[in-house]
């Protein structure tokens, strides 16, 4: 069995432009991201996958730097693009990151792979992390079932295609009580969010270390004028997805 950690990642964004590249002290934010999921001791590789549009070049170009794989694929459509570059990799297993969290936690990249072992589920959670560091298990075979069946292309947000449909098995990672913390919001993907993020690298980065979860909540805890910065952004919905094609 091959597992890799998938980053799906491009330049566009309305809300904060040109997000992944944007300096977070001292260097881009994706690059802090992958310096993060290089923590993760139990994936054969890390994926950046990106869009064919010439925009994300410079994409590919952090990629090479920083010695990880990456694909190129649908601009709109991130479930093909994520299964091609599966195909493409011969992977089993992905563990799927977004550009914008810079504070993926590592360590439950490595549950979610293990209980992926244990159960041979067809997706995975660890939704009681605080929104941002959580990440999800997919198994290849179930995202090729997916991307059969669906009848939408912009996939942007995809997890209803696995949780509203009754054809995959779908298993959740228990969360530690020290960092169950849902509630707290650490994605970068409006202005607000992008200072809080500052905010928490600026207190807490340390070259060559990794900025643990429990680090970050504690600060917030302690410091809780940083959680109001961004509190009344919501968070983006799916849209209407059709599952009636994948049920019994």
């Amino acid at each position: 069995m091959r597992t890799a950690v998938t980053i799906t990642v491009r330049m566009k964004s309305t809300r904060l432009p040109e997000k992944a590249m944007k300096d977070l002290v001292g260097k881009p934010m994706i690059e802090h991201l992958i310096d993060r999921l290089r923590y993760a001791k139990l994936p054969d590789e890390i994926i950046l996958c990106t869009s064919t549009n010439p925009q994300d070049d410079i994409l590919v170009e952090v990629a090479k730097k920083n010695h990880i794989k990456w694909f190129r694929g649908d601009e709109m459509d991130v479930l093909k693009r994520l299964l091609d570059a599966a195909k493409k990799y011969k992977i089993d297993f992905i563990v799927s990151t977004t550009g914008d969290n810079p504070l993926t936690d590592p360590h439950y990249i490595d549950r979610l792979i293990k209980k992926f072992e244990e159960t041979d589920a067809d997706y995975i959670t660890c939704l009681d992390l605080p929104l941002g560091a959580f990440s999800y298990g997919v198994k290849v075979q179930a995202l090729e079932k997916v991307v059969e069946l669906k009848k939408e292309r912009d996939t942007e947000i995809w997890g209803v295609y696995f949780t509203k449909s009754n054809l995959f098995k779908i298993e959740k990672v228990e969360v530690e009580s020290q960092v169950r913390h849902p509630e707290i919001r650490l994605t970068a993907d409006t202005p607000e969010d992008f200072r809080v993020m500052g905010e928490i690298y600026g207190r807490l980065y340390r070259e060559g270390e990794l900025i643990e979860l429990v680090e970050v909540i504690n600060l917030l805890k302690e410091n809780p004028l940083l959680m109001e910065i961004n509190k009344n952004i919501t968070q983006r919905k799916a849209s209407k997805i059709d599952t009636s094609r994948m049920r019994i």
